[in-house]
């Protein structure tokens, strides 16, 4: 059942979203800042772990321990594969820094292994608010120097990078992938790619996207959920401002790589992920832009039971290997 014009943000609905929508409306509506951080937390891994992705030949995992967080390497090659250099993904969670982890994105991280055919590195970064801004992108900077250094640890051989994430993990590899392109040659980045990201943050953004106005309610993720996970992250002002918690205020690198966006016009991110998109391409990157009409934040973590979350998620690791393989 397509919903022309949706009841709540005056927008269409598509038929394989629908169900999942009404499902929750059916349950009371309740966005994920109505409840306590503890209790949303398993909420979200209870409802990622109901959308499983199938794989015919699921890749070796193996989680480690860096610094005080956790990171899984998905490890899809074969014994004598494992020996050569290569491209590699590092992949970064959505959940607003407050929630998300190994357990939500494991699918996401595993089908994007199982697909390329190449080593991702899912980070398990601290969560705020027991541990706010900067702690989520400190996590991540050193997870990424991680891979790419310690191969006696984790024993692959990184030769380039592809930067993925979803939402707050979105912000927190556009922010990496803006610091280590304006760094090269510390590290050859093959691609970014961004799934309805997070990259503005500011007070007016907020106040004045018109995405964030017509989603208010009647979604799992409305403005007044971001703007509680942005109060749990960091604080109110100017701060917000700063490029590694928004980064369409950085200034951009010359030698930004290919890129893929992703956005969702149920969402209150939307507008922002658009006007990024348009600034990477200002700032000369290849640039390969999405718009989803009748979809929602959260796809790609559902994507087990919406078709288009899956079939984005193919595409998204087929750009991430022509990337790989155009070095």
């Amino acid at each position: 059942m397509r919903i022309e014009r949706d009841e709540y943000s005056g927008r269409p609905v598509a038929n394989d979203a629908y169900p999942s929508l009404e499902a929750f409306r059916a349950a009371g509506a309740k966005s994920f800042h109505n409840f306590e951080v503890e209790t949303v937390r398993e909420m979200y891994n209870t409802s990622c772990e109901a959308s499983p992705l199938v794989e015919d030949h699921p890749p070796a995992q193996t989680d480690f321990e860096v610094e005080g967080f956790k990171v899984r390497l998905y490890e899809p090659r074969s014994t004598v594969e494992r020996t050569q250099r290569t491209p590699a993904i590092l992949f970064l969670h959505g959940g607003g820094w407050v929630m998300g982890g190994l357990r939500t994105h494991h699918f996401v991280a595993r089908r994007l292994a199982g697909r390329t055919q190449l080593p991702v590195l899912a980070v398990d970064y601290r969560l705020a608010p027991e541990h706010p801004y900067p702690a989520a992108i400190e996590d991540s900077r050193k997870a990424l120097h991680w891979f790419v250094e310690r191969d006696d640890i984790h024993g692959v051989r990184v030769g380039s990078l592809s930067l993925v994430g979803d939402s707050a993990g979105g912000q927190l590899a556009a922010v990496l992938t803006n610091e280590f392109a304006a760094k090269s040659p510390e590290i050859l980045l093959d691609s970014q790619v961004l799934l309805y990201p997070v990259t503005d943050l500011s007070e007016r953004n907020i106040r004045d996207s018109s995405s964030y106005q017509r989603l208010r309610e009647g979604f799992p993720l409305v403005a007044d959920t971001m703007k509680w996970f942005a109060d749990n992250y960091v604080e109110r002002g100017a701060i917000r401002e700063r490029p590694d918690i928004s980064p369409a205020f950085a200034d951009l690198p010359d030698n930004l790589p290919d890129s893929y966006v992703i956005t969702v016009d149920n969402d209150p991110l939307a507008d922002e992920g658009i006007r990024y998109a348009e600034m990477l391409r200002s700032a000369g990157a290849e640039v390969v832009h999405d718009h989803l009409i009748g979809y929602a934040h959260g796809l790609f973590t559902s994507a087990g039971k919406i078709p288009t979350g899956e079939t984005y998620l193919n595409k998204v690791a087929d750009f991430i290997s022509s990337q790989a393989q155009a070095r």
